[in-house]
């Protein structure tokens, strides 16, 4: 079904149902419909339309009881019409289109048209080429082996084109590989328990059909919709579809619906599957996310329809949006916007581009001119037609040269630097417990100035553990030793908390060695039965001893209650009931409480007021909830009236009172404070109560006490954010985010909107980048609406990490941490990079202009500098980029979007080495031949072999390179540049690779190289230049940046393209022109409307005999009102209805309303 167009599916649907001829008493559609229904409509519409859930099971022919038959040909047939219960993912993008679009790059664009130009002209041999009487002017030392060689040049730019090209396609070919498998294996993983054919089996959760009759118990993440037929006590978590974090009880006949992508949190039962795949409730979600792929799009406006509800869930903003379908578009837009630093980097490279043009026009116009003038003027010969061909061989000779000064200026190392950097630090924080779905994202982490965390199982570790006790009359403030409480008590103790719980909740020994013990079922109950674990007792025996079904009566926990109790027999027939709840409704209903010797004794208000203040409040500060156990006592004759609760729930004698919490992670207060000191501001954004909240922020080192912070709930956060007429307004964000630091009982929707509201902000000089946790189905929009979305991996809903750009697969906060550290290495990568490519071309570029200009012909020759740029760049791009990370990357602030890539330190760096290798390649060409007594390799005849001269320059030119690379590895001017060498093989054996092929090129590279071989006294020369650029490093460093104002930062996002979702959200900006017009016109229009009023007044004035000044004066305040509606900065929109409703006699002070 995946891949049929949707029409095709519904009208074979159709003619499925037809052909069957009503083989299924229900149709897909209206059991769809029918799963959109919650609670009592749910149960009407059973009613009236099928009678109940059992006529429903006949409907689907499948019996409550033995399930499906489970025949292969009955199976399919359901598959066929109900559709499979997968839903379809986006196809992969193949390996060309992935190539294509690498091809977007400009860099590469250019490159691309130079080659094939240069490619062109090295095949066009004119005719005439041997007239000796045309022109004598020097061409230069060009030898037959370059002219030969002439292609060479194209084919190396265009093979290198190609390789940047693969490269690239193949590193987002290979991630999507990798994350589709790690997609599939998690898929294959499900199972699920059905009945079939009377036989309880487990079954791939894909196998699931409808009509199947599956058993829910607790845990279990529904895997379909289904109704309930038969249970006890079924709970459902229905939050990661709903956002309500109250658990739903589940009956046949208040509330029978079961929703796909919900959790099991109590009890257990059996549903009949109703609808699977892309029509269940999670389906529909998916599918509205856009993950069902083009197969979708034209389902979305049926499902639209349908699905109002599923939507409205989905989009919580969309009063405020403008339309759903806009805030999905700007869901998708918001992702393809490019990253900050491909931004800067596109831009970076134009401008490189644009100077490098510049640089080959004026070489070739130069050069052209020189050519003339010299043949023309100078040697007065005459233009013959038969030489045509001859001048025009020399200007694409020199065009050449053009092309390879502008070769030489575009840095195409770059497009490679970045894809490497990214690939490599994508593979390796895999080992983070970081996957990374979208490239970019790891590199935003470097930038982020928040992150919006969630609380439990993120900081927290989502396991309830006890850590303070009172009991008898001593308050522990961690567990207690055994030995010190009284064996009466410790009886009492443990049978209360072992029978007095559900017995589904269980304490099971770790999957792992040295993991911690698993915890199953009610996670406070779980607290309490480890701390019976604790005291080194056991509560198994004692439910053994005292089975499920030996309970005499149980009152289940509710939210009236607030309390558990359960009634066993005891052997002398009379009954014990042991109680437990929150601890300021329990203690309220005691009046005894057990002594430090096991007796109780009195237990009266003020008591109970005292011990509030002294134990419950000071636990509730540290974060802890608080738990009351008690029990009572009842004669076994007359029987108690069990019914009558207030006065069975009464009387209790208090065994202790327990404070449980739910502890923070041992590593996140320090990944908290490396946040901190990194610049980033970390939010809580939980729905747990304030206190316990504000308690687990300190002690996450979120919050200082003594700081000015702001700690809310979300119906305060709601009030503050909401204008009068309960929309949300940007000024009021901008006045409570920079302060807030934690947001208690929040919902959803609070989370998307802080989070749009702090990345819309403008507040700030630097715009927010901000990082978002979410783990449920309903974190999904804020996970998309953020900068960089993180789900959970083990917590986390797949609708969650659908949403995502990376997932934890730890779950764990201080993983963000290290995201945010390779991020910032990607950026410090690239820089480093540009550093080193940039010295290289700056050289090269001055080198071949001036050496074109006064000696008719470049020192280094198209191949060599081929060589350098081409394999050395890409080369270093390696090296440079696969640098690790170090924590010192957590000591700085966050770059923000408008730092510029080449800052000033990096541009003294460039230009001060730039001229280190200049000063000696220019003393080496004019005066080289006589320091080493060669012969001058300046003005050489045509077709002369390779000079000793030029291959010198050329060498000591690599060998500065190869040294400056080590320079290169410091961006921020540092002095020890080796430091961490060793850690980073790659770049060892690049450097050392490197030079192994210089030697070789040098001594064996001849002809195509220019090369002629060297001796060992002149390697040595080079070489000790080169490392003459190790010591220049060190006298660069020196000079401190602030004292050279000179330099130009480069390479910067201006405030302008700082906002690139404009050209993206044209239709966006359409809707705020239009309001805009529509302000105008209101503004106008309560002008004309004081304007009438006024006049109104003047005429009722007249009439009235009331004095004229009155009215003018009236007339004045009003036109002044009018002003200021016009002036009002947020053009707020104004309400007409009281200057409409008011009468025509307009009262004085009616005029001046709007």
């Amino acid at each position: 079904m995946g891949d049929m167009t949707n029409s095709d599916f519904y009208s074979k649907n159709q003619r499925n149902e037809s052909s069957h001829g009503g083989e299924f008493g229900c149709t897909m559609e209206e059991l769809r419909s029918l799963m959109e229904l919650r609670g009592t409509e749910a149960v009407v519409k059973i009613k009236e339309t099928y009678g109940d859930t059992e006529a429903i099971c006949r409907r689907l022919k499948t019996s409550p009881v033995e399930g499906l038959p489970g025949t292969a040909p009955d199976l399919e047939k359901r598959k066929q019409i109900f559709g499979q219960n997968f839903i379809p993912p986006k196809k992969p993008k193949t390996f060309l289109q992935l190539v294509w679009e690498a091809l977007q790059d400009v860099t590469l664009i250019i490159l691309e048209i130079a080659a094939i130009i240069s490619l062109g002209l090295s095949f066009y041999h004119p005719p005439g080429e041997n007239n000796e009487g045309c022109a004598t002017a020097q061409g230069g030392a060009e030898d037959e082996g370059e002219a030969e060689a002439g292609w060479i040049e194209g084919a190396a730019i265009l093979l290198s084109v190609i390789c940047v090209v693969l490269v690239t396609a193949f590193n987002d070919w290979s991630k999507e590989k990798q994350f589709r498998g790690l997609q599939s294996r998690i898929e294959q993983e499900q199972k699920f328990t059905v009945v079939r054919a009377g036989q309880v089996v487990q079954i791939p959760v894909a196998e699931i059909v409808v009509g199947d009759i599956a058993q829910v118990k607790y845990g279990d993440l529904l895997p379909a919709d289904g109704l309930f037929i038969q249970g006890n006590d079924l709970k459902i978590d229905e939050s990661s579809l709903t956002g309500e974090s109250d658990q739903v009880r589940k009956s046949v006949d208040k509330d029978p619906m079961l929703l796909s992508g919900t959790h099991v949190m109590e009890g257990s039962g059996r549903m009949v599957v109703t609808a699977v795949g892309v029509n269940s409730q999670t389906g529909i979600i998916f599918t509205l996310l856009g993950a069902g792929g083009e197969e979708e799009e034209k389902k979305d406006k049926k499902a639209k329809q349908q699905d109002g509800a599923a939507a409205m869930e989905m989009q919580p903003l969309k009063s405020a949006e403008g339309g759903d379908a806009d805030d999905k578009k700007k869901a998708n837009m918001h992702k393809k916007e490019k990253s900050v630093l491909q931004g800067k980097l596109t831009k970076l490279a134009v401008q490189i581009g644009k100077a490098g043009l510049v640089m080959s026009a004026i070489t070739v116009i130069i050069l052209v001119l020189y050519f003339t003038v010299d043949t023309f003027v100078v040697n007065k010969k005459p233009w013959l037609p038969e030489c045509t061909p001859v001048y025009v061989q020399y200007f694409v000779k020199f065009f050449i040269i053009g092309v390879t000064v502008l070769v030489v200026a575009v840095p195409e190392g770059l497009p490679l630097a970045v894809t490497i950097s990214l690939a490599y630090s994508v593979k390796k924080m895999m080992k983070d417990n970081n996957l990374v779905r979208h490239l970019d994202a790891c590199e935003t982490m470097g930038n982020a100035t928040a992150i919006c965390s969630d609380k439990t199982g993120t900081l927290t570790t989502n396991r309830m553990t006890v850590v303070q006790a009172y009991v008898g009359d001593v308050h522990y403030k961690e567990i207690p030793d055994p030995s010190s409480i009284n064996a009466k008590t410790m009886e009492l103790l443990v049978n209360a908390i072992a029978i007095n719980s559900a017995y589904t909740t269980k304490i099971l020994p770790p999957e792992k060695e040295g993991a911690l013990p698993r915890q199953v079922g009610n996670k406070t109950e779980c607290g309490l039965l480890g701390f019976v674990l604790d005291l080194k007792r056991d509560y198994e025996p004692v439910r053994t001893q005292m089975p499920e079904e030996k309970l005499y009566k149980v009152y289940t926990f509710n939210s009236v209650r607030k309390s558990m109790s359960t009634v066993i027999k005891l052997p002398d027939e009379s009954f014990r009931m042991y109680s437990k709840g929150a601890s300021e409704i329990v203690l309220k209903k005691c009046c005894k409480i057990l002594s430090v010797a096991g007796e109780p004794r009195v237990f009266r208000p003020r008591d109970r007021d005292e011990m509030v203040k002294k134990v419950i409040e000071p636990m509730a500060c540290d974060g802890l909830r608080t738990i009351c156990v008690a029990y009572r006592d009842f004669p076994s004759s007359p029987e108690p009236d069990w019914d009558n609760e207030n006065d069975i729930l009464n009387d209790l004698t208090c065994i202790c009172v327990v404070g449980i919490e739910d502890p923070v992670r041992p590593e996140v207060p320090e990944a908290i404070r490396k946040c901190q000191r990194a610049g980033i501001t970390v939010r809580m954004v939980t729905g747990d109560n304030i206190n316990t909240a504000r308690a687990i922020a300190i002690k996450c080192g979120i919050i200082h006490p003594g700081e000015d912070f702001l700690c809310l709930e979300g119906k305060e956060f709601n009030r503050r954010i909401r204008n009068e007429k309960g929309e949300i307004e940007q000024e009021r964000i901008d006045k409570i985010w920079p302060k807030l630091r934690v947001l208690a009982r929040s919902s959803p929707t609070d989370k998307h909107t802080l989070v749009k509201g702090i990345i819309d902000s403008t507040h700030t000089e630097q715009r927010q980048v901000v990082a978002v946790t979410g783990d449920g189905t309903n974190d999904g929009p804020a996970l998309k609406k953020a900068d960089v979305g993180f789900a959970m991996g083990i917590a986390g809903t797949d609708v969650a990490k659908e949403a995502s750009d990376i997932i934890l697969t730890d779950d764990n906060f201080s993983s963000i941490v290290k995201a945010v550290m390779w991020g910032r290495n990607v950026y410090d990568s690239i820089s480093k990079f540009l550093q080193f490519q940039l010295t290289v071309n700056v050289v090269a570029v001055i080198v071949a202009f001036t050496g074109a200009c006064i000696t008719q012909d470049s020192p280094l020759k198209a191949v060599q500098m081929l060589w350098v740029n081409l394999i050395m760049d890409t080369f270093a791009s390696l090296a440079l980029a696969t640098e690790p990370p170090t924590e010192t990357l957590l000591l700085r602030k966050p770059y923000g979007r408008n730092k510029p890539l080449i800052s000033r330190t990096m541009m003294k760096n460039i230009l001060g080495h730039a001229v280190y290798q200049l000063t000696l390649i220019f003393t080496l060409l004019f005066v080289g031949e006589k320091m080493f007594q060669i012969d001058s390799g300046r003005n050489a005849p045509l077709h002369s072999p390779p000079s000793e001269h030029y291959t010198i320059i050329f060498n000591t030119f690599v060998m500065m390179q190869l040294f400056n690379e080590i320079n290169a590895r410091k961006i921020h001017g540092e002095r020890n540049v080796f430091d961490g060498i060793f850690r980073n093989p790659i770049f060892c054996t690049i450097v050392l690779g490197t030079f192994a092929i210089q030697i070789v090129i040098v001594q064996f590279g001849g002809k195509p190289f220019s090369c002629s071989p060297l001796q060992l006294d002149q390697w040595m020369w080079c070489i000790f230049i080169g490392l003459g650029e190790l010591v220049w490093g060190q006298v660069i460093a020196t000079i401190p940046t602030s004292r050279l104002k000179f330099l130009k930062e480069a390479g910067r996002l201006t405030q302008k393209e700082e906002i690139p979702e404009e050209e993206l959200n044209e239709d966006v900006e359409e809707i705020d022109h239009a309001e805009r017009e529509l302000r105008r016109g209101q503004i106008l229009w309560f002008r004309g409307l004081n304007r009438i009023q006024t006049q109104i007044e003047v005429v009722n004035t007249f009439k009235s005999g009331a004095s004229f000044q009155g009215a003018l004066r009236r007339q004045s305040s009003v036109t002044s009102q009018s002003q200021d509606v016009a002036n009002l900065s947020s053009p707020s929109r104004v309400s007409l209805s009281n200057a409409l409703s008011s009468p025509a006699s307009l009262p004085p002070a009616a005029a001046g309303q709007g």
